[in-house]
């Protein structure tokens, strides 16, 4: 497939909010299971390993009305669970058969017991992970976790999941965060050449389709942009950082394709959360264990006193060569705002330019915003 060709399929993907891919798949797999799972992280080896496919839900974004879902949260939380819900509740994610809900937040905590009660039917589960960043007690804590979800699936798939499974399944997710990387590392250097509206959109159909296409379809395009003739601009570079959990309006996405380079972002960051490849040893539990303990990223939700979030962003502000940090954070998001104090707090000490904002999964007009961070980039072009 051409360059074109790739992005249009990931567009599609991303517009379709009946999962229509994760249904082709079950047809193609007539004994296989769906699995959602809400942002940020969860160990996606153990459903591969099942024999299911992971699917990511990240709300209805722009293009859904909110109606049945307004009537179970109030106005002043985040839109992403009542979104959800109005997917639940209008038979949209019936092809889901089990649905996880890690420990990002209240809300989300919330939203699984929520979940419960509304789809009895389904297999649900409160997946929670480790705060306590040492392999004898976080580490032990989310093996113990993780052997109840893989127990729980075994019973779901109708068979004992194998190590053997985990750890071809732990190869299989290497290679998918090794393209993605390269990916990512790709942008950094020619950003014109990976706009960032495209990059999320290959990022998005990860949520939908088998991992190992997933790769395919990534590697394809690494190969194709790198041959595309297109014109490079004077644009600042920019890192976006506050998207880690709800997503953007894509509109937003490509608003500020127009006005910057983005060279990095903290976009779907699960897909990027474990740092490198995580080897595949004797005991694959533990080796996921010991990945997340010691060579995770970082993100609001993230309470590891190693890893001063401040500090981090600024070294991939050095990485990544860029001229300016966008800060952003979803409404009433309480870990993205309250981050916004430290990450704000860093930048301002080290003398890096700073743009701050927040967003909503359906907003629908950038005017301001875009003339606000257009006059905030000619600044920083003749200052």
């Amino acid at each position: 497939m051409t360059v074109q060709e790739i992005v249009d399929r990931c567009q599609a993907l991303f517009d379709d909010l009946d999962f229509n891919a994760v249904k082709d798949w079950k047809a193609a797999n007539p004994a296989g299971k769906a699995i959602g799972y809400l942002p940020i992280y969860v160990p996606r080896e153990i459903i591969h390993a099942a024999g299911m496919l992971p699917v990511g839900i990240f709300g209805g974004g722009d293009q859904l009305e909110v109606i049945h879902g307004d009537a179970y949260y109030q106005s002043y939380i985040c839109r992403i669970p009542r979104s959800t819900i109005e997917l639940g509740l209008t038979g949209r994610l019936d092809s889901l058969d089990g649905m996880l809900f890690p420990s990002i937040c209240d809300v989300i905590r919330n939203l699984s017991g929520m979940w419960q009660l509304l789809f009895k039917d389904k297999y649900v589960k409160y997946f929670d992970l480790p705060q306590t960043y040492k392999d004898d007690i976080g580490g032990a804590f989310y093996i113990h976790e993780m052997q109840t979800l893989r127990e729980d699936l075994g019973k779901l798939a109708g068979r004992e999941i194998a190590d053997e499974d985990l750890q071809n399944s732990i190869a299989v997710y290497n290679e998918n965060r090794q393209v993605i990387n390269e990916l990512y590392q790709m942008r950094a250097k020619q950003p014109w050449q990976a706009p960032t509206s495209e990059i999320y959109l290959l990022l998005r159909a990860g949520m939908v389709l088998p991992v190992e296409e997933h790769s395919r379809l990534l590697w394809d395009y690494l190969a194709g942009a790198e041959t595309e003739d297109r014109p490079m601009r004077d644009n600042c570079r920019i890192i976006l950082q506050g998207s880690f959990c709800e997503q953007p309006p894509f509109d937003m996405v490509r608003m500020l394709g127009r006005s910057s380079y983005v060279v990095d972002d903290d976009f779907l960051i699960g897909l990027r959360w474990i740092l490198s490849d995580i080897p595949v040893g004797e005991d694959p539990l533990q080796d996921l264990a010991h990945a997340y303990v010691e060579d995770s990223s970082y993100s609001p939700v993230q309470h590891d006193l190693r890893k001063r979030k401040e500090n981090m962003l600024i070294e991939r502000v050095r990485n990544s060569k860029a001229d300016a940090v966008i800060v952003t954070a979803a409404k009433m998001c309480e870990p993205g705002l309250e981050e916004q104090v430290a990450y704000i707090h860093g930048l301002d000490k080290e003398g890096i330019p700073f743009f701050v904002s927040e967003f909503e999964e359906n907003q629908s007009s950038f005017a301001d915003l875009e003339l606000q961070l257009e006059t905030f980039m000619e600044n920083l072009l003749f200052a």
